[in-house]
């Protein structure tokens, strides 16, 4: 129980930061599509671009987490907390298409710029703007970075929000040059930087969301080190039919098949070694929800097809 009300915690102080960036990235992204067309840079729309997806995945995040809130049922029994993992699969998407559309804008501007039809960027506003931008991504990378490493779905709206603080950065570099150097190049070159950097945090956003889809176990789980753990404790004889998996990031779910000496049955002492079990998965592996069949001993001989 006192597992549940820490969830239920987490989750709600996910859900008000998640609120909090939402109002800190919309309230910019006006400012910055202006400041984008009146400076006519590209690097700066392409930020607003991304800030732009910022909000959609922060919205779609929060949804998520709103749906994940939900109750158990006795048709859905673990709840509805995957739906923070679909959040997060949208978020990595999301993250994906806009790097493609930038990447594709900038080389675009760059090839008619090389054929001499050279677009003129006002680097000034382009700098002003930018770093109000890198501000308002600054505050909220600050708010939602609490609930990051709890929630995957926090995550992928902290990657969006990071990715666009990355694209400030470059955007306020290249007005730099813009401004000292007149070298208008250096705003479809940004771009295609930004594009760059967003492509690997998506790719690494979709391998976790991956990972929990195909309930593979989780990337700093051991099977082998927590089947040996098990088999320390008495009376446990052998451990088989091991599954590791995730209903959502951070809420690992195991079960086995655990061969016993007879004496465990024939003293009763079976409530005894399952509470045992649980409190070694809990304290040691922070594994929320296990589930162990007690069998006696040699009963995997009989058991076809076996599982590791």
């Amino acid at each position: 129980m006192a597992h549940d009300h820490d969830h239920a915690h987490v989750a709600t102080a996910n859900r008000t930061r998640l609120w909090v960036a939402i109002a800190i990235i919309g309230a910019f992204l006006v400012v910055q599509v202006i400041g984008g067309i009146l400076s006519g840079s590209l690097a700066l729309l392409a930020d607003a671009g991304h800030m732009a997806s910022d909000l959609i995945g922060l919205v779609v995040a929060l949804v998520a987490a709103m749906v994940a809130a939900r109750p158990a049922t006795d048709r859905q029994t673990y709840g509805y907390r995957r739906a923070e993992v679909l959040g997060a699969l949208v978020n990595g998407v999301i993250l994906i298409v806009v790097a493609v559309s930038v990447a594709v804008s900038a080389i675009g501007r760059l090839v008619t710029g090389a054929e001499g039809e050279a677009h003129e960027v006002q680097g000034v506003p382009m700098l002003v703007v930018a770093v109000l931008g890198l501000a308002a991504n600054v505050a909220a990378l600050l708010v939602l970075r609490g609930g990051a490493k709890d929630s995957i779905n926090v995550r992928g709206a902290y990657l969006e929000v990071l990715g666009d603080l990355i694209g400030s950065v470059l955007v306020i570099a290249a007005a730099l040059v813009i401004v000292f150097t007149g070298f208008d190049a250096a705003d479809p070159i940004a771009s295609i930087v930004i594009a760059g950097l967003i492509v690997p945090r998506a790719l690494s956003l979709l391998r976790d969301v991956m990972r929990v889809l195909f309930e593979s176990a989780p990337a700093d789980t051991d099977v082998a080190e927590i089947r040996d753990h098990l088999l320390e404790t008495q009376g446990v004889v052998a451990v088989h039919d091991v599954h590791v998996w995730q209903i959502t990031s951070g809420s690992p779910v195991f079960s086995a098949h655990v061969e016993v000496e007879p004496e465990v049955f024939a003293s009763g002492r079976t409530g005894e070694l399952l509470d045992e079990l649980g409190g070694c998965l809990a304290a040691h592996f922070d594994v929320e929800h296990s589930t162990f069949q007690l069998e006696p001993a040699g009963r995997a001989e009989q058991e076809q097809p076996q599982h590791p």
